[in-house]
């Protein structure tokens, strides 16, 4: 193929085509033509590809192609809308078909925590386990608060170590077992570190320090521990749906509810970062806390309940997704 023989018969058809895509408005004949030149620039662009591979005319018509393509399909809503529509229908849909789910994580992890801590007090053998007891007297009156370095370094490990527990939630979650250990887990050192510290009578100081950050930051990871133990409840009854449905949607679903953790982790990792070691009153910092808690619930109960009730469940749209043969 002599390229610039083709390239100066064809040039005057990809000029036309080049000049009806930049045209806001077309009217039935244009858009018409703005067709048919579509399908022809195409076929061009294919026997250039395979007899005469040239890169800068590849690129030309392919850009080219491209525009076209989007003038007649219509171009993609830009970036912004789409996490617009991630952060106020999907998140807090996927978060609020939880709800239930999260609470019951929570007042189990609380149930286990406080039973572990009752246990630390009452049974020495418990707290021979944590360390010997200069061990603890070192932990009590010096790690624990020590721990809580104010800064952005600080914050930014706080943020990695409670997200790396909840991805594991979720992405072991249709396991049922790894949640579920990782849940107890959790709640067990908890409740057996404000045991130890209860012991010491330095329970104030325990309190003063995990509840500014705590408050939402483990509610992060129980909402974590709900979607991974959903997803295995939706893989042992999956309900009217087909099973590989109802796994593949809950999973999107469950993803889009990582996302949102990663957020959430990342506030409660400010505050433990900034709020938790500094220098204000113990009841300021608990009340920050408790804000961040409340602004959490206020946005999953407010947007979410609307998107539930528009029919929303946090998987991806269709057009995403891929459209669901139809059951019975």
């Amino acid at each position: 193929m002599d390229l610039d023989a083709f390239s100066e018969t064809h040039a005057p058809e990809w000029d036309r085509l080049a000049e009806l895509t930049r045209r806001r408005v077309l009217d039935g004949a244009e858009a018409d033509e703005l067709a048919r030149l579509y399908q022809l620039t195409a076929t061009h662009l294919s026997m250039v590809r395979s007899a005469a591979p040239d890169p800068a005319l590849i690129s030309k018509l392919s850009t080219l192609v491209s525009r076209a393509r989007a003038r007649i399909a219509g171009a993609h809503e830009p970036a912004w809308s789409d996490v617009k529509r991630f952060a106020l229908v999907s998140a807090p849909a996927a978060l609020y078909r939880i709800r239930w789910w999260t609470h019951a994580v929570t007042a189990a992890c609380v149930i286990i925590g406080v039973v572990a801590g009752i246990t630390a007090v009452n049974d020495p053998s418990v707290l021979a386990i944590l360390g010997t007891p200069s061990e603890r007297a070192h932990y009590v009156e010096e790690q624990f608060a020590a721990y809580y370095d104010p800064g952005l370094g600080f914050a930014g490990r706080v943020w990695t170590n409670n997200a790396w527990i909840a991805a594991q939630c979720v992405a072991f979650g249709i396991s049922g077992l790894w949640p579920a250990y990782v849940l107890f887990a959790n709640a067990v050192q908890v409740g057996a570190t404000g045991g130890m510290m209860a012991e010491a009578g330095r329970l104030d100081i325990f309190f003063s320090l995990i509840l500014p950050h705590g408050l939402l930051e483990l509610t992060a990871v129980f909402v974590a521990g709900a979607a991974g133990l959903r997803l295995f409840w939706t893989l042992v009854s999956p309900g009217r749906r087909p099973r590989s449905l109802a796994l593949a949607q809950e999973g999107r679903a469950l993803f889009t509810v990582a996302v949102s953790l990663v957020v959430v982790l990342g506030v409660s990792g400010v505050i433990e970062g900034f709020v938790t070691g500094s220098g204000l009153y113990w009841w300021l910092k608990i009340l920050i806390g408790a804000l961040a808690l409340a602004a959490f619930w206020t946005y999953v109960t407010v947007f979410g309940r609307r998107a539930v009730a528009g029919g929303e469940t946090g998987d991806l749209t269709e057009d995403h997704a891929g459209a669901a043969l139809p059951y019975a």
